[in-house]
């Protein structure tokens, strides 16, 4: 977005950093952009701080890519958890809800994403590689695939299916409580709590 005699150049350069957020089309920048004109500078410098933060002290956790502050991430390093079973999703919001249900104490692989040829993504793209490299070491009884419920994510999960049911783990994914096109993230409890229940066996 280019920067007009009207508006000052600080505001044109901020508006066009909002715009490259998903999601954020370019009214919205401009909301965005002076909602902060208008709050106390301490409420900005605090957005700004935590911004910087996030890259700064936040990682992804070496054994499940979950984003995490601590290596391994609280969720791996857990002595409480299952580590029999590994709930495979697509990206970390898909962990937090989950883990709102209460329903699931094993432990998790994200990977990132989900093959889509549409948009240019395959597996060499996703932590495909470190999840079947996980199961190997690590022999769980169950791999729970919890992709979400649209093309992408059913492609996604026949694919991870094709490559671990060969090697003797049981190998299973959730149930239609799910709406189909729908996402994990957006899902209830009780319909995650549902689908995580009634989760079938992948042949």
């Amino acid at each position: 977005m280019r920067s007009t005699e009207a508006t000052a150049e600080p505001v044109a350069r901020l508006i066009e950093e909002f715009s490259k957020l998903p999601g954020i089309g370019p009214k919205s920048a401009q909301r965005l952009t002076y909602f902060l004109l208008r709050v106390p500078v301490e409420e900005a410098r605090a957005l700004a701080q935590a911004i910087v933060e996030i890259k700064e002290r936040v990682t992804f956790c070496s054994e499940c890519f979950n984003i995490t502050e601590i290596e391994p991430c609280p969720v791996c390093s857990s002595t409480t958890r299952d580590a029999s079973k590994i709930c495979v999703v697509e990206e970390p919001l898909d962990v937090l809800a989950l883990e709102r249900t209460g329903e699931f104490n094993g432990l998790y692989h994200v990977l990132h994403g989900a093959i889509s040829p549409m948009d240019g993504i395959g597996p060499e793209d996703l932590r495909i590689k470190e999840l079947v490299s996980r199961v190997e070491r690590r022999r769980p009884e169950e791999v729970i695939l919890a992709t979400n419920p649209n093309l992408e994510g059913e492609a996604t999960a026949m694919y991870l299916a094709r490559l671990l049911v060969p090697k003797g783990l049981k190998v299973t994914r959730l149930a239609r409580g799910l709406p189909v096109g729908g996402d994990l993230e957006y899902a209830d409890e009780i319909t995650l709590t549902r689908a995580l229940q009634g989760r079938r066996e992948v042949q």
